[in-house]
């Protein structure tokens, strides 16, 4: 980008304000890093590139790099991981490259526990209640009457996947698919009570599909992103609770367009709002502060909030450009966090620590830590 178109889009971008950079990490590999886990701010997994998946267990100090037996072929689009011996890995590509594997002694064996064997599968993300019970998010594959519908496996054991009957599913339109950017196109609340899930597209339209009973029923509702092209839409889906949450994309080949490409809802994902703010750029990732919103749930609790000299505030979220973070706390505009230019670092996923902030992972082994 020329100099003087710089600093126009600095400028406009929201009014954001530039901030230190985040702090580095060492990962020991140049595999490109698309899944993230962070189960404390001790314990944390990321994964990548030709079966690569990479562990730490003192605060990203130290991360070990490792490949999972004979997945050198594989890249690992999404971890999930429960402790320093317990993760999951999901592999992304066409067919019986779309895996699912789990490991209960971290890393010393690994368990192939589902392989995709329609040749026209393709799997995009994963995520988790608990241990036991989670569910997987794949591209649109025909069904016995030709209809395209996206592929849903679930778990209640944390062992075995089933699919979720394409008849209990809505059609796909043509040219309609997810995005496995960053393992966050589907969502859900993580609390083993709730029964919500949601997942975003993007291509030949860009919508949310929703189910309140974890896939027994759906309805799909339209978004005003950017859509048309293949690599245009939603990439990222995320809620704070049951009612509020954000969506953000945009057309990662041409990743400096403006929007629209940022959006929130505060009625379940029915209907969905768009940021003012401008010019934007492409997002692959998005991600809610859990200790701030789970903060700002208990201080909302009760017929009587309590009284604060400082309110906490209802959300921060965290928006992942390819060089930049948001950490936007709305209606304020976001601070804007840059990546170390020396060291040429980008950003494709994030996840949120308990404890507040995130890990944020991308291409050459790239990861950081934004507190």
């Amino acid at each position: 980008m020329r100099p003087f178109l710089l600093i126009f889009f600095l400028t406009l971008l929201g009014a954001a304000v530039a901030q230190p950079g985040p702090r580095v990490q060492i990962s020991h590999t140049t595999e490109s890093l698309r899944g993230v886990s962070a189960v404390s701010r001790e314990v944390a997994w990321a994964s990548g590139t030709h079966g690569t998946y990479l562990r730490t267990m003192d605060g990203g100090r130290t991360w070990t790099p490792a490949q999972v037996p004979d997945a050198g072929a594989l890249d690992f689009r999404a971890v999930v991981a429960f402790s320093a011996d317990e993760a999951f890995l999901l592999s992304a590509g066409p067919g019986e490259q779309s895996r699912i594997y789990h490991t209960s002694d971290g890393g010393k064996h690994w368990q192939l526990q589902f392989t995709n064997t329609n040749p026209k599968g393709f799997f995009d993300s994963m995520v988790f209640w608990d241990s036991k019970h989670g569910v997987v998010l794949g591209d649109p594959v025909a069904d016995e009457s030709g209809t395209l519908k996206f592929e849903l496996l679930v778990t209640e054991d944390g062992q075995n996947w089933r699919a979720i009957p394409p008849a209990q599913l809505p059609a796909a339109m043509e040219g309609e698919g997810a995005f496995a950017a960053s393992n966050t196109c589907i969502a859900i609340v993580p609390v083993i009570s709730d029964r919500n899930i949601w997942f975003a597209t993007g291509g030949k339209t860009a919508r949310v599909f929703h189910s309140p009973d974890r896939g027994q029923s759906w309805q799909v509702f339209e978004t005003p992103m950017v859509h048309g092209p293949d690599s245009a839409g939603i990439s990222s889906i995320a809620f704070r609770d049951a009612l509020h949450g954000v969506i953000a994309g945009g057309d990662y080949k041409h990743a400096n367009d403006d929007g629209p490409n940022l959006a929130f809802t505060d009625d379940g994902g029915k209907n969905w709002t768009l940021s003012p703010l401008h010019p934007l750029a492409y997002f692959s990732a998005v991600a809610y502060d859990r200790r701030v919103n789970e903060a700002a749930i208990r201080e909302g609790v009760g017929s009587e909030k309590k009284v604060r000299v400082k309110p906490i505030a209802p959300e921060r979220i965290f928006v992942v450009g390819q060089d930049f973070v948001f950490d936007f706390r709305p209606p304020n505009n976001p601070r804007r966090i840059n990546g170390k230019k020396k060291m040429g670092i980008r950003f494709n996923a994030t996840s949120a620590y308990p404890e507040g902030g995130v890990l944020v992972v991308g291409p050459k082994g790239a990861m950081a830590f934004i507190p």
